[in-house]
């Protein structure tokens, strides 16, 4: 075989740091396209060559280099040579812990001090082509909160140099459905929030999240804390990810700021119905109603008669922000209430009610229904 295999990144670190390994890349050096085409590598990358290995199905890379075009994530040329040397392919990542490598051996090859960093728990930029991709100041905060119960710090030459490309306007370049993507991820973290901490103190946040980087200021310091605290929890409920989303964006002031949101960052249908109905409704159980007509109301806001799923996805966020508060039982008393209001009201045959009845009056015969179902359910 004339070329070399390796396993490179995340695998090689967390390896080291005695932690499961999931997903492994391989890096090849020394090999064409052409030659792994001819041993049954099928290819599947378009911007650079990634194949599929014949048997395992796993993802192989050859070795390559970038060279700066443009500007944001998608400015490179790559160069996918069989002269490519693993160094050269190690230089391009984004820190040095996720710049290592190991060979078959097992022997680690780490020109850039990863395993010294690793002890050590620095984040650092490998060279000065971190800042030609403005992603992996999202990238460098994900890994912050990833590693946020091991005491990882930044080294302060990656935080000057994340300055540096906020005061060039390089992160202004990001696309915002790669933004939303690496969120994504982070929300997936244990301590997800230190995501949006890390790159508010970076002086990231003003740029990518500027709503968000509102609710920093003294004013709404209580409610963000609040949606925080939430958030985890919701993390630590394995809650899903349109759960975790509406938790946090209950911090934006109104509803009509969850849909500019939802709308710029272009969310999931599922996260950005459930982020504007949590930030609408939420607040509903702060004083239950006594009237019907409000208990009628929030049940057809939340579209509860053709989606129950989304009721149920809606009481989840009021229980998990409820639990913040320290108002979880209270909140549970009036759920139970709800949903046997819910219930009740799917029970009724709305097939007799509406016989012999006039297609225009048949709304109203039916809400009427309702309503004296729910004033005898919610009496005193």
């Amino acid at each position: 075989m004339s070329y070399q295999i390796y396993k490179v990144g995340g695998a090689v670190r967390d390896e080291l740091l005695g932690k499961d390994v999931k997903d492994i890349d391989w890096v090849i050096v020394g090999a064409t396209s052409n030659l792994l085409l001819s041993e049954g590598y099928l290819q599947i990358g378009k911007d650079f060559p990634v194949f599929l290995h014949p048997k395992t199905k796993e993802e192989y890379a050859l070795a390559r280099t970038e060279r700066k075009q443009g500007h944001g994530y998608s400015g490179f040329e790559v160069f996918a040579t069989p002269d490519v040397t693993l160094e050269e392919d190690l230089l391009r990542r984004d820190l040095t812990i996720n710049a290592m490598a190991m060979d078959g051996q097992g022997n680690i090859v780490d020109p850039y001090g990863g395993q010294k960093d690793l002890d050590n728990r620095v984040l650092r930029h490998v060279s000065s082509a971190f800042e030609e991709d403005p992603l992996r100041v999202l990238r460098l905060a994900r890994f912050y909160a990833r590693f946020y119960d091991e005491d990882f710090t930044i080294a302060e030459e990656t935080q000057l140099l994340v300055h540096k490309m906020i005061e060039s306007g390089e992160l202004s370049h990001l696309i915002t459905e790669r933004i939303w993507l690496e969120t994504h991820k982070a929300l997936g973290e244990k301590h997800a929030v230190q995501y949006f901490i890390v790159l508010h103190e970076l002086g990231a946040l003003k740029v990518i999240f500027p709503a968000l980087d509102n609710c920093f200021d003294d004013q709404y310091t209580g409610q963000l804390d609040k949606a925080f605290k939430a958030v985890s929890l919701a993390i630590v409920l394995n809650a899903s990810m349109h759960i975790r989303v509406a938790l946090l964006l209950n911090v934006l002031e109104s509803q009509n700021d969850v849909k500019a949101f939802a709308a710029q960052y272009r969310l999931s249908v599922q996260e950005k119905v459930m982020a504007e109905k949590f930030k609408q409704w939420g607040s509903w159980f702060d004083d239950i109603p006594k009237e019907a007509e409000s208990w009628l109301d929030l049940l057809l806001g939340l579209d509860s008669f053709r989606k129950p799923d989304q009721l149920m996805d809606f009481l989840q966020c009021v229980e998990i922000f409820s639990e913040t508060f320290g108002m979880k039982d209270h909140f549970l008393k009036d759920k139970l209430r709800l949903i046997k209001v819910y219930e009740s009201l799917n029970e009724i045959d709305v097939k007799s009610l509406i016989e012999n009845v006039s297609p225009k009056e048949i709304p109203n015969v039916i809400k009427a229904e309702r309503l004296m179902v729910i004033k005898y359910l919610i009496k005193d």
